[in-house]
């Protein structure tokens, strides 16, 4: 049974915003020049690049692999905010975090759009269908997301018997949030398995208009349950914790969230081992789902036509720097997933390093779909170009901050330097070398030897995001 499918239902709270649309006005014809018909828009809560396509040897991923051999890889794709709420609303406005004004899960989007039309909202005033599934803004509440840009919308839990099997919480319950669990049943006794399940009967549906279809995968979110079946596809001797450096401490308390010394305090290298076990069978469950739509897709013929982007939502941190989590402007942190794929790329099954950034994401959907008629207000950039030349540089930096209570963090990442600066350098900075220290655990912030390098990304900070004329 469908918990919360809401197919226009929650529109009717959203009525004055969506009666042109309803009435027939306000949307075009398709009138896109590009070479796909379609979108499928993937989007997968808490990944990092734990992915086989990305070089992790633990990781079992063939669907997302396959993809990956479809388009191009991007490794140096950057969020703008390693929370969720945040980060969803920024790449799906096209605006920064600071200027959309989301800095947190619990900020509601609608007031904060002030009109500007959403990715989603876009793709139906020009014509399409756009149907979302699971979790694609970030969904607390009706005004956390943008209900009149859809034509259809459906959600899914789990079932009684996906709910049931073993819970272990590492924390001793300090943290709630934090346990895994090798559930009884399958697949579709899981709210992603159930998602899978209905994109892909949506797949299979005729339709006279060109479709936006957004699949907004949980896992592997906490809390990390999956099926039990993917949990034995990993063994504990696998599954090994970062070694950190002797005597590291963070650089300031700031530097990582409060609740960071709890996993110190608690969990033992079994736990830690179990925690990393648990993601991965999360990883690779989400990844079977992935597969079914690309299966669909095969099946129903519309592979050639359509265009697929899939992506993490931002990083995640397992163990390096001591935490188990996101919310931080670490490599791990803002470095996610993002693949764009399609039967018409013609670099397909490249990798490309250029520095990305998650606003980017706006502008080059419309690009790839040959849509012309751009908002005014994106802050992004289009990487289109990338596609053809996936060795070609793009951006000079990327941008990324998060909060610690009253305390703002604001990162620039350019190709060699990571430049933190708290409360604008009052409470401390830090800088590292990406080459030399790709783990970011030597802070050269206050070496007077690189003090014309902190002056230098402290100005490009304060120019953040600027757009080149």
């Amino acid at each position: 049974m469908v918990l919360s499918p809401f197919k226009l239902l929650r529109f009717f709270f959203y009525a004055p915003l969506i009666g042109i649309w309803l009435n027939g006005c306000g949307v075009k014809a398709p009138t896109t020049d590009s070479t796909y018909q379609n979108v499928l828009f993937i989007i997968v809560d808490d990944l990092k690049p734990t992915l086989g396509a990305y070089g992790d040897s633990l990781a079992i991923t063939p669907n997302i692999d396959k993809l990956a051999s479809r388009g191009i890889t991007f490794t140096n794709a950057h969020c703008n905010f390693a929370v969720c709420g945040p980060s969803r609303g920024s790449f799906l406005s096209g605006l920064r975090p600071e200027t959309l004004g989301i800095l947190d899960n619990v900020t509601p989007l609608q007031p904060k759009l002030q009109g500007r039309p959403t990715l989603p909202k876009l793709f139906l005033q020009n014509g399409f269908e756009t149907i979302g599934l699971g979790k694609t803004f970030h969904d607390k509440e009706p005004d956390h997301e943008d209900p009149a840009a859809w034509n259809a919308y459906y959600k899914y839990g789990s079932t009684e018997k996906g709910k049931q099997g073993l819970k272990v919480n590492p924390t001793d319950d300090q943290l709630p949030w934090c346990y895994w669990q090798a559930a009884e049943g399958d697949d579709e006794d899981q709210a992603d398995g159930r998602i899978a399940q209905k994109a892909v009967e949506l797949l299979h549906e005729k339709r006279d208009q060109p479709f936006f279809l957004a699949v907004g995968f949980h896992k592997p979110h906490d809390p990390y349950v999956a099926p039990k079946k993917y949990f034995d596809w990993y063994t504990l001797e696998q599954c090994t914790p970062p070694v950190l450096p002797d005597q590291w401490q963070p650089a300031y308390k700031h530097s990582l969230p409060g609740w960071s010394k709890v996993f110190h305090e608690t969990m033992t290298e079994k736990e830690q081992r179990e925690f990393i076990r648990s993601y991965y069978a999360c990883v690779s469950f989400m990844d079977a789902q992935v597969g079914k739509l690309l299966d669909a897709l095969e099946a129903t013929g519309q592979a050639e036509n359509t265009l697929i982007v899939f992506m993490g939502d931002h990083g995640y941190h397992l163990g390096e720097h001591n935490w188990w989590n996101k919310v931080t402007v670490y490599e791990e942190g803002t470095n996610a997933p993002l693949i764009v794929a399609g039967n018409k790329i013609a670099e397909a099954g490249k990798t490309s390093n250029a520095l990305v950034e998650f606003i980017d994401l706006y502008p080059t959907f419309l690009d790839l779909m040959g849509i012309s008629e751009k908002p005014d207000h994106l802050e992004g950039e289009s990487f289109a170009q990338l596609l053809d030349n996936p060795n070609a540089s793009f951006k000079e930096a990327v941008y990324a901050s998060t909060l610690r209570g009253e305390t703002t963090g604001r990162m620039v990442k350019t190709e060699e330097w990571r430049y933190i600066e708290w409360d604008e350098g009052v409470k401390g900075k830090e800088l590292y070398n990406q080459q030399n220290d790709p783990q970011e655990y030597v802070n050269l912030a206050e070496d007077p030897a690189h003090a014309s390098v902190v002056s230098e990304l402290s100005l490009l900070l304060k120019n953040k995001g600027q757009k080149s004329e």
